[in-house]
């Protein structure tokens, strides 16, 4: 459950920054600068903060070359999903929701490494506290 819900969050930071509806955060902005600038930079400030949590953990336990084997991996499984024909990439949002959902497997993953290579290995960070 643990992993489910640090996965979730970081879809729900990265789909409400932007997706292919009107209902995110960039298009909100975009058109509601003039009337409503210090909501605007408010709530841009808040998903900062969340990518900065989120990427500073994800930087923190697995790197950037994790970041970037995963990514592999998820692109790999979209390219074989594509050579079988499960996957048509002609949709333009379609493409958009995979790139948030791999990106958001990314952020979770990173968020939840440490959790899981210490449950795996019984090994602590050096910077774990006890619990």
């Amino acid at each position: 459950m643990g992993f489910f819900l640090r996965w979730l969050v970081a879809f729900a930071l990265l789909a409400g920054t932007y997706n292919p509806t009107p209902w995110n955060y960039a298009t909100w902005a975009r058109t509601n600068w003039e009337p409503q600038t210090p909501l605007a930079v408010f709530l841009g400030l808040l998903l900062l903060v969340g990518y900065i949590i989120y990427l500073r953990a994800t930087l923190r336990s697995i790197g950037a070359f994790g970041m970037g084997l995963v990514l592999a991996i998820v692109g790999s499984l979209m390219w074989v999903l594509y050579d079988y024909g499960v996957l048509d990439l002609a949709n333009r949002d379609l493409n958009l929701w995979l790139a948030l959902l791999a990106l958001s497997l990314v952020l979770g993953i990173g968020l939840s490494w440490s959790i899981l290579r210490r449950q795996l290995s019984g090994q602590a960070d050096i910077d774990d506290v006890d619990e």
